[in-house]
């Protein structure tokens, strides 16, 4: 697993320039994006795009997702971050090819050292297999690869890696 240390819980992971493409990102979403109709997705993924986001083939973005930093975000072909869908991408997500996240589902690449005083924060990877799916509300935690054609239950909490062809649901994910 690919993780990463903040080393001070009292200074930003992210140097100033990160910090104010995140700001300007996110306002950038909110006003060029986010109010789109759904037909409007080539518009999104140019911004996603614009913003650092790795974007192979024709993937779907929903206007209601959230992508938190979208230059740690890679999509492929008609992979697809449903309706309020949460990238919470302060390490890498890829998505690839025919996979869905669904609607309201939360990926998240980041947690803390709970183990160090400090419990500064630790981001790992998060990587979505080929033709997987993702049902709504489910969590995804730091570090975890679900593989291809995987199912994941909705409302599951997925801790550990999902192997590929299999279905997990629950909290947590069996």
């Amino acid at each position: 697993m690919n993780l990463h240390y903040q080393t001070s819980p009292y200074t930003s992971p992210w140097t100033l320039n990160q910090r104010i493409k995140m700001f300007v990102w996110e306002y950038a979403w909110l006003l060029l994006c986010a109010w789109t109709p759904k037909p409007a997705n080539k518009w999104r993924i140019f911004w996603l795009k614009v913003f650092g986001a790795e974007i192979f083939g024709q993937p779907f973005v929903h206007q209601r997702a959230r992508i938190q930093i979208p230059w740690n975000l890679i999509m492929h072909d008609r992979s697809a971050l449903g309706d309020r869908a949460h990238a919470y991408s302060l390490g890498k997500i890829e998505i690839h090819e025919h996979a869905t996240v669904a609607q309201e589902a939360y990926i998240c690449t980041g947690t803390h050292a709970f183990h160090e005083p400090a419990k500064n924060l630790v981001t790992a990877p998060i990587t979505i297999g080929a033709h997987a799916f993702v049902g709504a509300r489910a969590f995804i935690l730091p570090g975890v690869t679900v593989g291809e054609h995987a199912i994941v239950g909705a409302c599951s909490l997925v801790t550990k890696d999902v192997l590929p062809y299999a279905t997990v649901k629950g909290n947590p994910a069996r």
